[in-house]
């Protein structure tokens, strides 16, 4: 039987920089988001604990599934294994401008008389 894939998502929220991992990502149900299953985090087994990796296990308890907008999705990498969930300060001025949200898809006839 073949390994099941995983998948490292690095989005960006609210002035950080999250990169978690999941065993299932798809286009959502929902227009405009891409959906997130079964969240990947390291062993309680670990004699070092990540207080990042701690913060991600907490903000995402209970979650089965998370919809991500897709203009936060900053990259989807399918890799062999699991890594620690981080989240990390965006670049300093990043988090003062807020990009205008833009629609996922074109206005009909582009402003032309039709």
């Amino acid at each position: 039987m073949p390994e099941p894939s995983i998948y490292r998502i690095v989005f960006h929220s609210q002035g950080q920089i999250y990169e978690i991992y999941a065993r299932q990502v798809a286009q959502g149900n929902l227009f405009g988001f891409v959906e997130v299953e079964e969240l990947i985090f390291g062993e309680k087994t670990q004699v070092v604990i990540d207080p990042s990796e701690e913060r991600l296990k907490s903000e995402f308890e209970g979650v089965r599934r998370t919809y991500l907008p897709m203009h936060t999705i900053l990259r989807i990498d399918e890799v062999e294994r699991e890594g620690t969930a981080k989240v990390t300060k965006a670049a300093e001025g990043a988090g003062s401008v807020t990009p205008f949200p833009l629609p996922a898809y074109p206005p009909r006839g582009g402003g032309r008389e039709s």
